[in-house]
């Protein structure tokens, strides 16, 4: 007799578990610690499907029941994203569950990467020691609809309770979450951009009502004008990057100001338009923007660090600061590149070990990093000089041993709470169905 439920097939990408050992013959809702030793948990937002996390070593994994027609739709939308590089979470697979009485007899859980050091937009308002950071919530989320839409995205179900935040050196970066309703496209036209934003406005609007009824807002996100002060910061963006400039043929200089610009702001470029007038006296410039990533990519080819982009922009700063400070000591110009190693010797690297010692593995190294930087300046302003990293070092320790709520989340070497540190044992499969076959992709 075939058993009710049981893993049918899973296709899964290359690095990561085989996720065998989990209790396939139960709905992930009767999924208990006492049945299932992986199960973890982190801070979440709402969903309208069941979702579980589980842990692998370090890893931390989101499944999420789905009918098997919509399972495979976000499936592929979220891949797109990802070939795409796209602000989203990390599809991991995709499995076929047996399930007697749903449609076809089968239901689906998509299988995704949790992001670390992330966190929902209720965890931003319920902790008081995450209060800077609500009002950053606007700018993050403008800016990930912008970079959605500039890469043929659309959400169609854009709400808070489906974003993740990462802190950045003092701001926010949002990541998509749910793409249940999404559709990948190579543009999208004004219509379509025009329904995702009115979609965002009712959702968020009724987002932060029910909120509002659980805990005090701040003053400044008022229930009926946050989500179309987000609009407006997203029109405001998308303006930016797509107007265009009127130049004559002896203003060259004017397309190397306006990339320029468009990078301060964490775009790169990648082509530029230039169009000429009928007669031939002026030219039509149109930059074509690729991704907001643009500091990420120049820290990473300098240091091979991966950091957001904010952070991306300050450490490259400190960067620059230490090449400006080599140059005049040797009287001679230094490559960024001999600057960059050097400060990963001497001011990066020795700042981490330093904080690991007294705090612990921090989850984000990057962000830990920023966040001494900006206790260095705090320091200094009070000082009126320049009071150096170890001084800012040893403060930062001092304020996070006062302030626990300053910490990162949980380091990535970390063990798990409740979850002990052992070695994978090997997949057994449960006694209520055979094991299923595994496609890795």
């Amino acid at each position: 007799m075939t058993p009710p439920r049981g893993l049918n097939a899973l296709h899964l990408h290359q690095g990561h578990p085989d996720f065998l050992d989990l209790p396939w013959h139960l709905p992930l809702e009767e999924w208990r610690p006492e049945l299932c030793s992986r199960l973890v948990e982190v801070p979440r937002g709402l969903s309208r499907h069941t979702v579980v996390f589980v842990s692998y070593g370090a890893h931390i994994y989101a499944l999420k029941e789905l009918p098997v027609s919509v399972g495979q739709r976000e499936y592929d939308v979220l891949r797109g994203l990802e070939e795409r590089h796209l602000p989203a979470v990390t599809v991991v697979g995709l499995a076929r569950v047996r399930a007697l009485g749903e449609p076809g007899d089968e239901v689906a859980v998509l299988l995704t990467q949790y992001l670390p050091s992330s966190l929902p937009y209720r965890v931003l308002f319920m902790n008081k020691g995450l209060a800077r950071y609500r009002e950053r919530l606007l700018d993050s989320m403008a800016s990930l609809l912008v970079r959605l839409h500039l890469g043929g995205f659309f959400w169609g179900d854009c709400s808070l309770s489906n974003v993740l935040f990462r802190r950045d050196a003092g701001e926010l970066q949002a990541y998509a979450v749910d793409a249940e309703t999404s559709e990948l496209h190579p543009k999208l036209s004004d219509g379509q951009r025009e329904l995702d934003l009115l979609i965002m406005e009712e959702n968020i609007t009724g987002g932060l009502a029910d909120l509002a009824a659980m805990v005090e807002l701040p003053a400044t996100l008022d229930v009926y004008e946050t989500a179309p002060s987000i609009r407006q910061r997203y029109e405001r963006l998308w303006a930016e990057i797509n107007k265009e400039l009127t130049i004559t043929p002896g203003e060259s200089y004017r397309i190397h100001e306006r990339i320029r610009a468009l990078n301060e702001l964490g775009f790169s470029v990648g082509e530029v338009d230039l169009v000429a007038s009928g007669d031939g006296s002026q030219l039509r410039m149109r930059t074509i923007v690729t991704d907001r990533e643009y500091h990420r990519h120049q820290l990473h080819n300098l240091t091979g660090l991966v950091a957001e982009e904010r952070q991306a922009a300050l450490l490259l700063n400190e960067v620059r600061e230490l090449k400006a400070t080599l140059t005049r000591e040797v009287n001679r110009s230094v490559p960024l590149s001999v600057a960059a190693f050097r400060w990963l010797d001497e001011r990066f690297r020795p700042t981490l070990s330093k904080l690991e010692r007294e705090l612990g593995p921090a989850a984000d190294e990057a962000e830990l990093y920023c966040q001494v930087l900006e206790h260095k300046w705090f320091l200094s302003e009070q000082a009126k000089r320049d009071v150096g990293l170890e001084v800012a070092v040893k403060g930062y320790v001092a304020l996070r041993r006062e302030q626990p709520a300053l910490a990162l989340l949980r380091s990535a070497s970390a063990p798990l709470p409740g979850v002990e540190a052992r070695a994978e044992p090997p997949p057994a499969a449960t006694p209520e169905a055979p094991p299923a076959p595994v496609a890795r992709g």
